[in-house]
C-alpha cells in the first residue's frame, strides 16, 4: 500500500491519479516487447533485474528469481505471473511498535483483524488463484499480538523492520507461521527511513526468517503525516490515526494474500491489486460525528479503500460479488 499515495485525497474522482503521482519518477511503463515491471511492495513497479531472462523480487535483500516473461495475459486488467498465493486461513499478527499507551487503536485495529475474514470486502481476494486454480479463501484469523518498546529506535530502516519481526518470532512472542502476515504497527513518533510519508504509507514484502518464508508489512501511523496518509482527520471511530491505519492494513493484507512473494498477481506497471484502487473509496456514508465511512466490518465502521476485483473485466469495489 500497500501502501502509497502521498497527498491527502480531497476528491474521489482524482484519487487514483494522486495515488501514483508521488512515485512518478519510479514508475515506468514497459514497452510492448518488454516484460512487465515487477512490484516493489511499496506501490510502484521496478524494472526487472539483473537480466531480461530473470526477475528479482523483494525490497529488503530477499530477492527470489524466477524465469522472466510478461506473465499471462488476461481480460481483467491484472496478470498472473506464476507465483504462489496464500491459501486456506491467513493468520494476522500485530507487533505494536513504539508507545501505544492510552491509544484506542488497539481495540479498533484488533477488531478489524478479528472480523476481516468472511467480510464482503475481503471476499474480493477470492478472485485470485494460483497455477492450480486454487483460490484465496475468505478466511482470516487474528493470531495475536506483541509489543516492541523501540528496540530498533524511532527511525526504522527496512532491515530494522525485518529485525523487529524476526525478534518477535525468535522470542516466542508470536509464533513462526508461514501462512501468516506480521504487521509492524508504528506509533506516531516512529518513521521509516526508506520513504514513509514521502513515498508510501505502508508496504509489504517477504523474507527468510528462522528458515521459513515469512510475509510481513510495515504500517505507518497517519497521525505523523495526516495530509499524506489520512483520507480525513475526523474519523468514524474517533481516532484518525487508527482509522487511517485500517485502510493501510487492508491494502497490504490484500496484496500479501494475492502476491505474497511479489511474483504472482500484478499489472504491466508492477501495480498489485490494492495499488490499482489506492485512495478510491466508492460510495460513502456519513457517521454521526460527520466523518465518512464506506464499510462496516464487525461492529465498526471504516473508510477503507476499494480493492481490484479480478473478474468481470476487472474493477475497483468494496465488496464481491
Amino acid at each position: 500500500m500497500r501502501n502509497v499515495a502521498l497527498q491527502k485525497i480531497l476528491l474521489a474522482a482524482c484519487a487514483a491519479a494522486l495515488a501514483t503521482s508521488v512515485n512518478a519518477a519510479k514508475v515506468m511503463t514497459p514497452d510492448e516487447d518488454e516484460d512487465d515491471l515487477v512490484p516493489s511492495g511499496k506501490g510502484w513497479g521496478n524494472r526487472a533485474e539483473p537480466t531480461p531472462g530473470f526477475v528479482t523480487h523483494g525490497n529488503n535483500g530477499n530477492g527470489q528469481a524466477r524465469p522472466g516473461g510478461g506473465g499471462s495475459s488476461g481480460s481483467n486488467g491484472i496478470n498472473y505471473h506464476g507465483g504462489p498465493v496464500m491459501l486456506g486461513t491467513t493468520n494476522v499478527y500485530y507487533i505494536w511498535y513504539g508507545n501505544w499507551t492510552g491509544n484506542t487503536a488497539n481495540s479498533i485495529l484488533t477488531s478489524l483483524a478479528q472480523s476481516m475474514g468472511g467480510s464482503s470486502w475481503f471476499n474480493i481476494n477470492t478472485t485470485y488463484y494460483n497455477a492450480s486454480n486454487a483460490h484465496v479463501s475468505n478466511s482470516v484469523s487474528y493470531g495475536g499480538s506483541t509489543n516492541d518498546n523501540y528496540s530498533q529506535g524511532s527511525a526504522l530502516s527496512d532491515s530494522a523492520i525485518k529485525t523487529v519481526v524476526n525478534n518477535a518470532i525468535v522470542s516466542g512472542k508470536v509464533p513462526k507461521d508461514t501462512n501468516g502476515v506480521y504487521f509492524v504497527l508504528t506509533s506516531s513518533d516512529v518513521t521509516a527511513t526508506s520513504g514513509f510519508c514521502t513515498q508510501y504509507c505502508g508496504w509489504h514484502t517477504h523474507g527468510t526468517i528462522q528458515g521459513g518464508d515469512i510475509k510481513y508489512a510495515f504500517i505507518g501511523n497517519p497521525d505523523r503525516c495526516p495530509s499524506a496518509c489520512a483520507a480525513q482527520t475526523t474519523s468514524p471511530n474517533n481516532n484518525a490515526g487508527a482509522d487511517g491505519m485500517a485502510s493501510i492494513i487492508s491494502h497490504e493484507l490484500s496484496e500479501a494474500v494475492s502476491d505474497p512473494d511479489l511474483n504472482a498477481w500484478y499489472d504491466r506497471q508492477g501495480m498489485e491489486n490494492a495499488d490499482k484502487c489506492a485512495w478510491t473509496f466508492g460510495t460513502e456514508s456519513t457517521a454521526s460525528n460527520g466523518s465518512k465511512y464506506n464499510v462496516t466490518i464487525g461492529s465498526n465502521k471504516y473508510l477503507i479503500q476499494r480493492n481490484w476485483v479480478n473478474a468481470g473485466g476487472g474493477y475497483c469495489a468494496t465488496a464481491y460479488p
